[in-house]
């Protein structure tokens, strides 16, 4: 098969703005732990499980905010990896929190550490036919006092780029926008517009992701079709069409495909809900647990598929959603990030998600942006996506879930 340009799945994740106010100190957290080896991908299947439930935790909160009209792409992955980073820096109640809602609450820091170095190290190795890319950086104002341990496990843990800047020069905010356009692939342009005066830190994580369909769409089959909008209404899409080999499941409210890419190891799974129920309804009961059973019922078979080409961008804040899963703290002047800065006075004070994806005949290609800010105070039927839909892309091996999206009508390109 052609091994064409395309394909590119861009995250740009946590630019975390850390600004300075006051809040008291608390008991310091766990230590990062051992390193890993690099060379192989391993991850526990307690934090498999547990990060999975996350993402679809996240993917059901966000979805609930949005509505049913609205189309939906987040970066499970993006997020865990920059809240996995912020918690480091955390204390008591707070840090308590996010490991809670991250999941994490069954394993130390240290293990869950332990897995973000290896994912960091290995994850991008797991598919030679497919280019994957993970990079973190820290910038932070040149007066501000960073904890060493703090800026240790984000060097040898996260493998971030540490860097003092002059905050107050306005060239500071064209270095660290261009580190996330260099990053992925020109993708991501912009995350910070300026820096304000009480701004003291930013954290950037970058996921980058090229892969080709491993079977692709035919362009000559792609044809106008009918897409069921959930309103009732109806609207045009350009339906791409193939008769291939899958991997594929039926449940009595869904059925699902997957579509692989490269060499097998990465894959998009489309999630098309029954007639008689809608993908909200989905996306509202669906569980890790449910994910995990889906991969071990999926047998390949032959199948007649349609997937509308689709190109989106989104944005949303996250601040309320993360507060319902379990770590209110961190948004409040009660913070404790006193492992960034041992005097504290540290709080989180937004968390937002910029993202992009375009899928078409020959692969996938997305991007995402979020955004942290820390302020001192078998049926042979033919099976057409030919209505709302979910979607899931992740690394099969780890279960690794990169992206969780929504489509609710193909044919909007915004949010």
């Amino acid at each position: 098969m052609k091994t064409n340009f395309f394909s590119t799945l861009t995250v740009v994740t946590a630019s975390v703005l850390l600004t300075a106010i006051s809040c008291q100190n608390s008991s310091v957290s766990p230590s990062p732990g051992e390193t890993t080896p690099t060379g192989e991908l391993r991850v526990s299947a307690p934090f498999a499980n547990q990060t999975t439930q996350f993402a679809f935790d996240l993917a059901k909160q966000v979805n609930a905010k949005e509505g049913s009209a609205k189309n939906v792409f987040i970066s499970p992955l993006s997020l865990h990896i920059a809240l996995g980073m912020i918690l480091n820096g955390a204390n008591g109640t707070t840090a308590q929190e996010i490991q809670k809602a991250l999941n994490l609450d069954a394993q130390t820091l240290a293990e869950a550490n332990q897995t973000y170095q290896n994912l960091m190290e290995n994850l991008p190795l797991v598919d030679p036919k497919v280019t994957l890319a993970l990079a973190n950086s820290v910038w932070y104002r040149n007066s501000f006092s960073v904890a060493t341990s703090f800026r240790d496990v984000l060097k040898n843990t996260f493998k971030a780029e540490v860097s003092a800047q002059n905050f107050d020069d306005p060239a500071t905010v064209g270095k660290i926008n261009g580190w996330a356009s260099e990053k992925t692939n020109g993708r991501i342009p912009k995350v910070i517009d300026q820096i304000q005066p009480d701004n003291v830190m930013f954290l950037l994580n970058a996921l980058y992701f090229k892969g080709d369909w491993k079977s692709q769409f035919k362009t000559e089959q792609t044809i106008d079709a009918p897409f069921k909008l959930a309103s009732g209404g109806e609207t045009t899409v350009r339906m791409m069409r193939q008769n291939t080999i899958v991997r594929q499941a039926f449940r009595p409210t869904y059925s699902a495909f997957e579509l692989p890419y490269g060499a097998d190891k990465f894959a998009m799974t489309v999630l098309l809900p029954a007639e008689t129920t809608s993908a909200d309804a989905l996306l509202t009961s669906f569980s890790g647990s449910d994910w995990s059973q889906l991969q071990k019922d999926m047998v390949t078979s032959s199948l007649d598929l349609g997937l509308p080409k689709f190109t989106l961008t989104y944005e949303v804040n996250l601040n309320d959603v993360l507060s319902a899963m379990g770590m209110p703290t961190a948004f409040t002047d009660r913070a404790d990030f006193t492992k960034m800065n041992p005097t504290g006075g540290l709080t989180l004070s937004f968390v937002k998600q910029n993202t992009f994806v375009a899928v078409d005949e020959k692969g996938t290609e997305a991007a995402a942006v979020t955004t942290g800010g820390v302020s001192t105070t078998s049926i042979p039927m033919p099976k057409l996506c030919d209505r709302p839909f979910v979607f899931v892309i992740h690394e099969k091996s780890s279960g690794t879930v990169l992206f969780v999206g929504k489509i609710a009508d193909p044919t909007k390109t915004n949010s």
